[in-house]
This record gives structure tokens, sequence and C-alpha cells, in this order.
């Protein structure tokens, strides 16, 4: 396989996604599917209430189809674990945020699912992730980036597997807060891991999968960049967030996830910082958290915080790269 079946890999999943969208955006506003915008949130986003949100159904469809497709026509009889596995926690983690979505759009609940009943569902497909990985015999060491070094975690790589696939997920949907931002610091993630996937051990499926996602969130970009005509919503967001652990799982790139996940790190831990300072302080150390809502409340155009978000997540899969790369 060289070079030109993989664009051609993402150029197929960016016409799907193109083709479907004008389809499915109509079809979402007339089921009325529109997103509720909480009131604790920036005055200027009140004005994208009712905007069709689930979109991330049309990303899901478009990587399914071209990841299955890709897979047995340019490599075909390598169906293996790796490939099920991909798509299994794409479909799932969108299935649970489809869920979340629907009872937010619906039902009129606007936190949709409980952080109990979403945290359960996301940790029975982790355990199911697990126990595929350990009966055919995966390997369970942690390797250090930019060393030699590698620990045999044993049992405990089932935690790991979890908090990467809970944690990722998490901090994906966080970053999902501006027209455009997530769609751009991802397909940016998503294409890091592909160079490093097809560079490295050469892991024809994952790399499938991973340019089939920017190539997904590309087209998704035609019509989610401000001012956005379709949200991804939960669907969308918690399946990039399983998508990327998962692929940074299967190609043992599990820390290297924290350095090109940059964007998504610093958007949990500005959540994470934010609650802890206000309930032993009293104070925010943020004007409002997650951190793009921060340089909005600065005076910020919402452009402009996501142009430079995508740059800083740029940086980031660069370093990423690099690093793996050189010391690898």
């Amino acid at each position: 396989m060289n070079e030109y079946i993989l664009l051609i890999t993402m150029a197929i999943s960016f016409v799907i996604t193109v083709l479907i969208s004008p389809m499915i955006i109509p079809f979402l506003r007339r089921l009325k599917f529109g997103q509720a915008i909480r009131d604790e949130g920036p005055e200027s986003h009140q004005k994208k209430s009712g905007t069709p949100t689930m979109g991330g159904v049309m990303i899901i469809v478009a990587v399914v189809i071209t990841t299955i497709a890709a897979s047995y026509w340019f490599n075909p009889g390598t169906g293996n674990t790796h490939l099920f596995l991909v798509l299994f926690v794409l479909v799932g983690y969108g299935l649970l945020g489809f869920l979340d979505d629907y009872i937010k759009v619906a039902l009129k609940r606007n936190l949709g699912l409980t952080s109990k009943q979403k945290m359960l569902g996301q940790i029975i497909i982790a355990l199911v992730v697990y126990f595929i990985l350990r009966n055919s015999d995966f390997p369970t060491y942690l390797a250090i980036p930019g060393t030699s070094l590698e620990f045999d975690l044993g049992w405990g790589y089932a935690l790991l597997i979890l908090f990467m696939l809970v944690g990722a997920s998490n901090a994906v949907n966080l970053t999902d807060g501006l027209d455009g931002l997530l769609a751009g610091t991802a397909a940016i993630a998503f294409g890091a891991f592909a160079i490093l996937s097809w560079t490295g051990d050469m892991n024809i499926e994952i790399t499938i999968f991973a340019l089939a996602i920017v190539g997904a969130l590309l087209g998704f970009l035609v019509f989610n960049a401000h001012p956005a005509k379709v949200f991804m919503g939960d669907t969308g967001s918690l399946a990039l967030g399983g998508a990327i652990a998962i692929i940074a799982i299967l190609t043992k790139l599990e820390l290297i996830l924290v350095i090109i996940g940059g964007v998504f790190v610093l958007e949990t831990l500005s959540v994470i910082i934010q609650v802890i300072s206000f309930k032993t302080t009293g104070k925010r150390v943020f004007k409002m958290s997650p951190l793009h809502h921060h340089y909005e409340l600065k005076g910020w155009s919402e452009w402009r915080v996501v142009t430079t978000f995508w740059t800083v997540g740029l940086v980031f899969a660069v370093i990423g790269i690099y690093i793996e790369v050189m010391f690898g």
C-alpha cells in the first residue's frame, strides 16, 4: 500500500460526509433535535440555541463505511481483532453519546444521562475491550516516550485501559464547545496517530481508521465551522474520544496520547483546577471553564479562540510525532 491509497481513504470519508450531511441536517431540524444552550454558558452562545445537534452520526457512518470498505479493498483478507475493536469502540461510545443527546433534545432533559449512567456505559465498553485484548495475548507493557524503558503492568493494564477510554472520551467531550473547535483539533490529533501508525508498525487497519476519521472530520467542518449549521453533540465527541484512546492503546502509544492530545488535556485540567479552587477557596482561577470559554470571556472572538487552539493542537501533534519518531 502506498501513500496515495491512504489519501484516497481520507478523500472517500470526506466525500461521504459532505454528501450525506445535507440530507441528515434538515432531517435533524425537522425532528427538532436542536441544541439546548445552558444558561450558565457564555451569553453569546444563546443565539446558537436550536442548531441541529447529534451530527456525530454523520461522522460515525462515514468512518464505518470507509474503514470497512478500504480495509477489505486495499488489504483483502486481513480482518482482525484490531479492526473490530476500533469500530466497536467508535460505535459503542457513539451510541452512548447518542442516547445522551436524545434524552437532552427529545425528552427535554438538558443534562442528558446522569454522570453515573454515562460513566457506567463508558466502563462497560472499556472492560469489554480489555477482555478481548487479554484473550488475544495483547502486550501489557507501558513504554516511556523518549526512552527505552518499558514496564509490564500485568493485570494493572486493565486499569490503564479503563482510565484511557473513560478519560479520553470525557476530555474530548469537554473540548466540544465552540464551532469547529473539536472537529479541527481532533482531525489534527488523528492525523498524527495515522502518521505514527503508518511509519511505525505499519498497522494498515488502524492507519485507515485514523485517516477515515480525519476525512470525516474535515467533511464535517464544512458544516460545523463558524457559524455552525450543525453540532456533533455527545454522539460525536464521545465516539471520537474513545476512538483516539483505542488507537493509542493498540499502537502502544499510550503516553504519546497525552502529548498529541495536549489540547484535550489542557481543557480537562482547566475544569479540574476550577472545581478544586472554587471548592477550597471560593475563588475561580478562570473566568469560565473549560479553557476555551475563559478566552471567550476575555474578549477573544470565537474564531480567534478556535484557530488558536487548532494551532496549539498542531504544535502538540508535531512534538508527539517528533518524540516517537526520533526516540521511540
